[in-house]
Order: structure tokens, then C-alpha cells, then sequence
């Protein structure tokens, strides 16, 4: 009798919502260990063209990344659920890969194998994300999804700086960071595996999330255009803070006169995870899927001033510590507003056929392209200015915009999803915004 409920057992495991969490966490936390460990070095030797080498690589991986994004608005919107795991083996394991090539290829030229480590990476966020959305604890799910990048970040940086401690060199660095997540992420992708689909009472809920075809993504964007442009923009911002904050974090702890040390990348980013879990994991207790909406775009709102205010701090006695961590707090609650909360939200208010990561991939696609413009644009400029120099500029004119195009959007999806709203007035509180 044991033996035959033990099945019945596994399935109530794999459908908590703590397995999903766990899994996806895991998933996407440790491909940052295929991605983000060569930021902890200097790479100070000149590059192609005369270019930072440094620079290069981050230019080069990141066009990979802005390719995949562009590439995944059709992939990822369009692949059937029984084909993503095995997608995500292939992907991080070419990954993998071509970090092994980047060790053995000289430089100059091993940058070519950084674009092609960016290019399959680009993709896991999407194929990852599909597993949890359409649930009635989508929000939760995927706020702690997003809460792995936040803090992965700041681990695989810690990764990579005890590997060059004890002598691992640059080159080599990056593809033995692989090494080390290997078996975690071989774990967490069979977890992934055994998540089941979203039940009846999710789809009830929150609607069903299917492949969509070309002309199902060209009728749901140009019937919400002037509200998604306006999110599309919001993202881009806080695309561009939150990059420049990563990838130059070295840069920027030493701008405001810290040391370099592995414990300082984790105890940070941990301090931010938290909060922007927190905040953003509240939505999950909004039942109306509209107040749960406009909560989102209030916390991004909020997160927006907190960057202004931050900044302010800095020049009046601020903590450059406690200045990092607020900085980061501002920047990721409207990043994984968008993430966990305003897109799920609309698609449940309204039951397009849509799906989350569908509009991931447009928002990311065009954040990522404008990052590296920005890149461009700093470093053939001459401006002179400093990384932390840039960064307190950016902040301050992308937070205002910021704030302007938040209260746009309130004003126009109050209007738009108005007749959403009446007709959902019939319902129970608990149903409200179910059409």
C-alpha cells in the first residue's frame, strides 16, 4: 500500500508551490554562473581596436543576449511545453562551451566567444518563466524567480573572484565558474521537468496561456500599443541602471571607495532580494486582478522615487553602502513589477491569448539593444566621466522619466480596461477581475 501511494505522494510535491519555486529559483540563479563570473576581473589588457578588453566582452556577450531576446519574442511565445527542458539543456550546455573556447582562443578574438555564450543564455529566462505563469501564485513564483538574478548576480561575481584567488586564470576563470554550477543546475532542471501544468481553477482564474502565433502577438500589441510602448520605455530605463550597475559593479564599489571582496557583491544583493520580494510578493495576496495591477504600478512609481531620493542621500551624507542597496531596491521593484505582476495581471484581467513571456521578450529585446547603445555612446563620446559618474546621471533623468511615464500609464489602462473592470463588477471579490 506504501508503494502504490508513494506516486500519489511525488505528484503533491511536484504541484506545491515550493517545488516551483525552488526549481525555477534554481534554474535560472545558477545560469548566472555561466554568465556573470567574468565581471569580477579586470581584464585591463587593451582589446580590439584599441577598446577596453573588458568593455569588449561586455559588449560582445550582450549582443549575444540582445539577439536571443529578439530571437525569443517568436521562440519562446511559440514553443510547445514539451520541448522546453530539452532546449534548456542544449542552450546552457553550448554555453558552457564556448567559455571553454573563450579559454583556448587568444585574445582578441575569443570575444567572438562571448557573443556566442550571450546567444543561448538570452533564452532561459523565457522557456523558465513559462513553467510559472498562468497560476494563482504567479506573482509569488515569479518574484522569487526574479529574486535569483538579483542575488546570483552578486554570487557568480563572488564566484569568479574566488577563482581568481586562488589562481584561476582570467581566461580560465569563467569556464571553471561553469564547472562549479554544474551539478546544481543539472539538479534544478530535473526539478523543472516535474512541474505539472497550471490546473483547471489556475486557468479559471487567470486564463490559459498557449503558443501564440504571429497574428496572435501583432492583435494583442496593437490593441494595448500606447500602454505597452509606455511599459516598453519604463523597462528600458530600469534595463539600463540595472545593467550598468552589474556589470560595472567592480567599477562602482571602487568609485565610491570600497575594496573589491566576494562578500560584498552576495551581501548586498541579498539585502535587495529581500525587499523586492516582499514588496512585489504582496501582489500575490490581491485576489482583484485590477488592484493588484494598479498596486504594481504604484510600487514601480514608488521605486522610481526611491532612486531620486537615493541620489539626494548620496551628496547630503548618505552611507555609500546603504546608497547601493536603496539604489538597487529602486531599480528592481519596477523591474520585477513588470516581470511578476503588471503583465500577468493585464492577461488575466482582459484573457487575450497572450503569455507573459511573450512580453518579456519585447520589453527585454528592446532594454537590451538600448543598453548597448548606451555603452556605445559612453565610451565614443570621450566624456571623461566615470562609470559611478555616468551612473548618478542616469539615475536622476531616467527616475523623473520614470515617474511621468508611470503616471501615463495609470491614467491610460484606467481607461482602457474600464469596460474589463464593469463587466467583471458581477463576480465575487475573490473573482473580480476574471472575465
Amino acid at each position: 500500500m506504501q508503494f502504490q501511494n508513494s506516486p500519489n505522494r511525488l505528484k503533491k510535491i511536484f504541484a506545491n508551490p515550493a517545488w516551483s519555486l525552488i526549481a525555477a529559483f534554481g534554474t535560472y540563479f545558477c545560469m548566472y554562473g555561466y554568465r556573470k563570473p567574468y565581471t569580477a576581473a579586470a581584464f585591463a589588457d587593451a582589446g580590439l581596436w584599441g577598446l577596453s578588453y573588458k568593455f569588449g566582452m561586455i559588449i560582445a556577450q550582450t549582443a549575444g543576449y540582445v539577439l536571443a531576446k529578439w530571437i525569443g519574442i517568436k521562440f519562446v511565445s511559440e514553443i510547445k511545453p514539451g520541448k522546453r527542458i530539452g532546449a534548456i539543456i542544449i542552450l546552457i550546455g553550448f554555453a558552457e562551451a564556448m567559455l571553454l573556447l573563450f579559454a583556448v582562443v587568444p585574445r582578441p578574438w575569443n570575444l567572438v566567444c562571448m557573443l556566442l555564450n550571450g546567444l543561448p543564455l538570452g533564452v532561459i529566462f523565457g522557456l523558465v518563466l513559462s513553467f510559472l505563469e498562468g497560476r494563482r501564485q504567479t506573482e509569488f513564483l515569479i518574484a522569487g524567480l526574479c529574486a535569483s538574478f538579483i542575488l546570483s548576480d552578486g554570487v557568480s561575481k563572488s564566484v569568479g573572484a574566488l577563482l581568481l584567488m586562488i589562481n584561476v586564470g582570467e581566461n580560465w576563470m569563467p569556464f571553471v565558474a561553469g564547472l562549479v554550477f554544474l551539478l546544481p543546475t543539472s539538479l534544478f532542471i530535473a526539478m523543472l521537468a516535474s512541474i505539472p501544468q497550471p490546473t483547471a481553477t489556475d486557468i479559471s482564474s487567470r486564463s490559459a496561456r498557449e503558443p501564440m502565433t504571429t497574428a496572435d502577438r501583432w492583435r494583442f500589441f496593437n490593441k494595448y500599443a500606447p500602454g505597452l510602448i509606455a511599459i516598453i520605455a519604463i523597462y528600458l530605463f530600469v534595463t539600463l541602471l540595472r545593467s550598468v550597475r552589474a556589470d560595472f559593479a567592480v567599477e562602482l564599489w571602487n568609485g565610491l571607495g570600497y575594496k573589491q571582496t566576494p562578500e560584498l557583491f552576495t551581501t548586498s544583493e541579498l539585502i535587495v532580494s529581500f525587499g523586492v520580494i516582499l514588496i512585489t510578493g504582496l501582489a500575490v495576496l490581491i485576489k482583484n486582478h485590477y488592484q493588484a495591477f494598479r498596486f504594481s504600478m504604484l510600487t514601480s512609481f514608488i521605486g522610481f522615487l526611491i532612486l531620486l531620493l537615493s541620489i539626494v542621500g548620496l551628496y547630503n551624507g548618505l552611507g555609500k553602502f546603504t546608497f547601493m542597496v536603496l539604489i538597487g531596491l529602486g531599480v528592481y521593484v519596477p523591474y520585477v513589477a513588470v516581470h511578476a505582476v503588471i503583465f500577468e495581471r493585464l492577461i488575466a484581467i482582459t484573457r487575450e491569448r497572450a503569455t507573459v513571456s511573450f512580453l518579456m521578450y519585447v520589453v527585454d529585446s528592446v532594454g537590451y539593444t538600448g543598453y548597448i547603445g548606451l555603452m556605445l555612446l559612453r565610451y565614443f563620446s570621450h566624456t571623461g566621466d566615470s562609470i559611478l559618474s555616468l551612473f548618478l546621471k542616469i539615475c536622476f533623468s531616467l527616475a523623473v522619466a520614470g515617474m511621468l511615464l508611470m503616471l501615463f500609464c495609470y491614467l491610460y489602462f484606467k481607461t482602457k480596461l474600464k469596460p474589463y473592470v464593469q463587466r467583471n463588477s458581477q463576480f465575487p471579490a475573490g473573482q473580480s477581475c476574471s472575465v
